[in-house]
C-alpha cells in the first residue's frame, strides 16, 4: 500500500513593512531641471509633462542643507565642481543605505523576531559595498552567524520580484525557514548633468525607500505562488544602467511604455501570466511612471481602479526600483486586499519578473 503524504505548507509574505527618508526633494528637482532647458518651448513641455507625471513627492537621505536648501542648491551633495564622483556616492550609500534598510526592519515590530531568521535575502541596485548590505545588516540585526545570505544586485526594478520568488524557493525546499526579505534602494545618489528633457523626466521619477518582509509558512499573510520570468528580444537598450565616473546613469528609452503594451497584449504573454483566464482582481504593477502605468491598463483592458494601488505609491514616493513593488504590496496588506494577485515588475532587458500571490 502507498502511504499518504500531507501537503507541504505554502510559503507566506506574512508581514511587510516600508520606509523612506524624511527629505522631500521633488519639487527642488523640478527647479533645479527647468532652467537646463535653453529652449522656451522644450520648456514648458517639460513642465507639462512634471505636472502630468503622477508623482507629488519623491524621498532623499540626502540631507538638507544647513539653510535648508535641496542637495542640488548651495551647500549640498551636489554642488562641487562636475558632480560628486562614484567613489563619494558609494560612500553615501555604505552610510545611508543600512540605515534606512534598518527603519523598515524596525517597522515590521513584532512580525521580526532575530532568533526566528534562518535566511536574509537582500535586493539593492542603487550601490555597492563590501562586506555587503546583507554582513552589514546582519550584524545590527543580530543573527546567528549561521543565517544564510542571498545578495541581488544590479537587477533594476524587477529585482524586489527576484527577491520574493527567492525567499519562496527557500520556504518550499526547508519548510522550517524563516526569511527576511530587504529591498533598499538610494536612486537619488545618481543625479547627472543633463540638459535634454528626456533623460531630466527619467530620473524626474526615481526616489528613496526601503521595505522589508517575512517569508514563511506560518498560515498568515499572502499566499505566495508560481513565478514567470519575460525577456523582450531587440530590448537591450530600451532600459540601461551604466556605472560612471560620477554615478550610475539611467538611459530610460521612451520606447519603453509602447513595448510593455505590445508585449503585455500577446496572447502567448497573457498565457503565460495568466493561463487562460483574465487578469486577476489584485494587480500589483511595478509604479515605474505613469506612462508605464497606462501601458499596462490599456494593454490588460483593466478599470483604472485596478492600478489604484500602484498609482498611490507613484504618487506618494516615486519610482524607487526594486523597493517600489513591495511598497504596493503592502498598500493592499495594509487594506486587507483578498482575492487572486499577480505581482509584476519590469527593468533592464527589458525584461520583466513577476509573482503570484493570493489574499485570503
Amino acid at each position: 500500500m502507498c502511504a499518504m503524504t500531507t501537503p507541504l505548507p505554502s510559503p507566506r509574505l506574512n508581514a511587510l513593512a516600508t520606509a523612506v527618508p524624511g527629505h522631500d526633494i521633488h519639487q527642488a528637482f523640478i527647479d533645479w531641471a527647468t532652467p537646463r532647458l535653453a529652449d522656451e518651448r522644450v520648456r514648458a513641455v517639460f513642465s507639462r509633462m512634471t505636472a502630468r507625471s503622477g508623482i507629488e513627492h519623491r524621498w532623499s537621505v540626502l540631507p538638507p542643507t544647513a539653510a535648508g536648501g535641496a542637495p542640488v542648491a548651495t551647500g549640498g551633495f551636489y554642488d562641487v565642481p562636475g558632480l560628486p564622483p562614484t567613489s563619494a556616492r558609494m560612500r553615501a550609500y555604505a552610510d545611508h543605505a543600512p540605515e534606512l534598510a534598518m527603519q523598515a526592519i524596525a517597522a515590521l515590530g513584532d512580525a521580526f523576531d532575530a532568533a526566528r531568521i534562518t535566511h536574509i535575502v537582500v535586493a539593492s541596485c542603487t550601490g555597492f559595498v563590501a562586506p555587503g548590505i546583507d554582513q552589514i545588516l546582519a550584524r545590527r540585526l543580530g543573527l546567528a552567524a549561521t543565517v544564510e545570505r542571498v545578495l541581488i544586485g544590479f537587477m533594476g526594478c524587477y529585482a524586489g520580484v527576484t527577491a520574493l520568488r527567492t525567499a519562496r524557493h527557500i520556504v518550499r525546499s526547508e519548510p522550517q525557514s524563516v526569511v527576511l526579505v530587504v529591498s533598499v534602494e538610494l536612486s537619488t545618489l545618481h543625479l547627472q548633468l543633463e540638459d535634454a528633457p528626456e533623460p531630466l523626466l527619467a530620473m524626474l521619477q526615481f526616489s528613496d525607500g526601503a521595505a522589508a518582509a517575512i517569508v514563511s509558512t506560518d498560515p498568515i499573510g499572502f499566499e505566495l505562488g508560481d513565478g514567470a520570468s519575460l525577456a523582450l528580444e531587440d530590448s537591450a537598450d530600451l532600459i540601461r544602467w551604466d556605472i560612471g565616473d560620477t554615478g550610475f546613469a539611467m538611459q530610460l528609452s521612451g520606447e519603453v511604455p509602447g513595448r510593455l503594451r505590445d508585449a503585455l497584449s500577446s496572447p502567448a504573454v497573457r498565457n503565460q501570466l495568466f493561463g487562460a483566464g483574465d487578469p486577476p482582481p489584485l494587480l500589483a504593477v511595478h509604479a515605474g511612471g505613469r506612462s508605464v502605468l497606462d501601458a499596462v491598463e490599456h494593454a490588460l483592458d483593466v478599470p483604472p481602479e485596478a492600478l489604484a494601488d500602484s498609482r498611490a505609491v507613484l504618487a506618494r514616493f516615486g519610482n524607487m526600483s526594486s523597493a517600489t513593488i513591495l511598497f504596493v504590496l503592502a498598500d493592499m496588506m495594509a487594506r486587507k486586499a483578498t482575492g487572486e494577485g499577480l505581482a509584476i515588475a519590469f527593468g533592464p532587458g527589458l525584461a520583466a519578473e513577476a509573482i503570484r500571490f493570493t489574499a485570503a
